[in-house]
């Protein structure tokens, strides 16, 4: 791989090139930290803690559950499907170490969603909270599953917490704490694992019709951590690191970053279980001196504006690191004025393990940018016929690296459809390369609205109008529109205490945008309808 502009951009110290085969497994790794940690805190929630040694005795015992109860072997399939409780860790590294291919399920799918996961992923096992149950049972008979262990928020620790009973229809389930105390007393047969082995079936997020499992391999994950950790360098600090993880474990994001990264450097993990309550949210974080907190833009936004959060000791932050949409600038402004760090943003998709860029972490500023590629990874920027672009021009970003998915699950054609003729995984995202030698997402491509033949992208939009006194956050989509083909439609939710009203937006627009980029229709609502994870749903409002 030739040298590239963005190269200039890393750190003294940091590779540009990593060993994705350095260890075995992902397993490998997280064996050497548990050896190396013991006795450390490696997961919190709700005041409890887990030891690294802890996750080592109860993966072990749920790991020789699976293989010698229910006969699960290599390259199985089981499907966890939990909000961030203690039962996730243990359920990971269980799997990890039994050769077995997690398949992560948001736990606040519908019934229809979960019954095309199982059916896809053709898994027959699945670890649930609790409070999920009433779902699955709508739909278990459509379906290959006859193994159901149920999780409560009291399991591994946090025995004081109730949780909602399993639902009734469900018949022959086993409590998570029953399947531990049986997995103890019996034999347990490691598993060699190789980095080609699936590790995950990381589901996306089905925006477009039914959701496609991107198939991950242990050398992917291998490979992202090590790029992750050699691009922060000397900013990860060995066996002291405390990571807020309010994003849900089974998103790609907090699942590789927050806990499968920092646990391989001796970091401790908090689980936030409920993070749509903030006030909770904001005690939980005053009982952690936190180090780091990943999130996305409405996350932030969220904490900023609870009381009791700008009261925080922030003097342990060393990295707030965001994703999944664009970090506005008005919010991290804010929030540096707040903690005294900038929100450093990166990229990244289930596809990609997920990291593909970041902003170089420690460097008080706002890029506005999603940063460079990490070490071993090559972007490229095509147009429609696959052709890059000129520099300075927006093009379809298109990824190569040792952390891209091998393909989508029992899927040929769609793999196709996604892979470049030479090889590059075609994200769908359109970005820039800045002169400073940097990527600038600057929509997805089916977000763009094109505006009497000019593109308008509703990032730029929504971070404008983010800076208004009175707004509270906003997202635009476009409309069909008899003069312009379509029209900026811009919805905006208010401050408790806002009075802004839609002439004052549009007037604020003006002196901010050129005209055709300019909303023609306000809406006011109370809420921006969000994924679980916290992205705005456009598709939603164009709905």
């Amino acid at each position: 791989m030739t040298e590239k502009p963005w190269a200039k951009h890393y750190e003294p110290g940091v590779p540009h090139q990593i060993d994705a085969d350095a260890h075995a497994s992902v397993w490998a790794m997280s064996a050497a930290a548990i050896a190396k940690y013991r006795d450390a805190p490696a997961f919190s929630n709700f005041g409890a803690d887990l030891s690294f040694n802890d996750i080592d005795r109860l993966s072990r015992n749920l790991a020789a559950y699976l293989q010698t109860e229910l006969g699960l072997k290599k390259g199985d399939r089981v499907a966890i499907m939990s909000p961030n409780i203690m039962a996730f860790p243990v359920t990971l590294f269980a799997n990890m170490r039994a050769g077995l291919v997690q398949v992560n399920v948001n736990p606040l799918y519908t019934p229809r969603e979960l019954q095309h996961q199982l059916n896809d992923a053709d898994t027959d096992t699945i670890i649930i909270f609790s409070g999920s149950t009433p779902v699955l049972a709508e739909i278990i008979g459509e379906t290959k599953v006859k193994n159901v262990i149920v999780a409560d928020l009291g399991d591994c620790g946090n025995g004081a917490l109730p949780s909602p009973p399993a639902d009734e229809r469900l018949s022959g389930v086993v409590k998570f704490a029953d399947a531990l105390a049986a997995g103890e007393n019996l034999d347990f047969a490691p598993v060699d694992i190789s980095g080609d082995d699936l590790l995950f079936l990381q589901y996306t997020g089905g925006t477009t019709g039914l959701s496609k499992g991107a198939v991950l391999t242990h050398r992917n994950l291998v490979a992202n951590i090590i790029q992750i950790t050699a691009f922060l360098g000397e900013r990860v600090r060995e066996g002291e690191e405390v990571v807020i993880t309010a994003i849900p474990l089974y998103h790609i994001f907090a699942l590789m970053v927050n806990c499968l990264t920092y646990f391989t450097k001796g970091g401790r993990c908090v689980l936030i279980t409920n993070p749509r309550d903030m006030p909770g949210f904001v005690k939980e974080l005053s009982n952690a001196k936190f180090s780091v907190i990943t999130g996305v833009n409405t996350l932030f936004n969220g904490l900023l504006h609870t009381p009791g959060f700008a009261e925080l000791d922030f003097s342990a932050l060393n990295l707030a690191a965001g994703g999944g949409t664009a970090i506005q600038e008005a919010i991290s402004n804010k929030w540096r004025e707040v903690t005294g760090h900038h929100i450093t943003e990166g990229y990244g998709l289930s596809e990609t393990s997920p990291v593909v860029s970041f902003n170089v972490a420690g460097r008080d500023e706002f890029t506005a940018t999603i940063g460079v590629p990490m070490p071993s990874t090559d972007v490229s920027l095509r147009d429609d016929d696959g052709n890059e672009v000129a520099p300075g021009e927006p093009g379809e970003l298109c990824v190569k690296g040792p952390q891209v998915m091998t393909g989508y699950w029992r899927r040929e054609e769609e793999t196709a459809a996604v892979t470049t003729a030479d090889g590059y995984f075609r994200t769908g995202d359109v970005a820039i390369l800045t002169e400073e030698g940097r990527f600038k997402i600057v929509d997805r491509k089916k977000d763009m609205i094109l505006v009497s033949g000019f593109n308008v992208y509703p990032n730029e939009i929504e971070g404008v109008v983010a800076n208004m006194d009175g707004v509270l956050e906003a997202a635009c989509v476009g409309v069909p529109d008899a003069q312009t083909d379509e029209a900026v439609k811009l919805f905006v939710v208010k401050t408790p205490d806002g009075q802004v009203g839609a002439d004052e937006v549009i007037a604020f627009c003006r002196e901010n945008l050129t005209a055709y980029k300019v909303p023609k229709q306000i809406a006011f609502i109370d809420e921006l309808p969000k994924s679980p994870v916290g992205k705005i749903l456009r598709r939603e409002l164009r709905d």
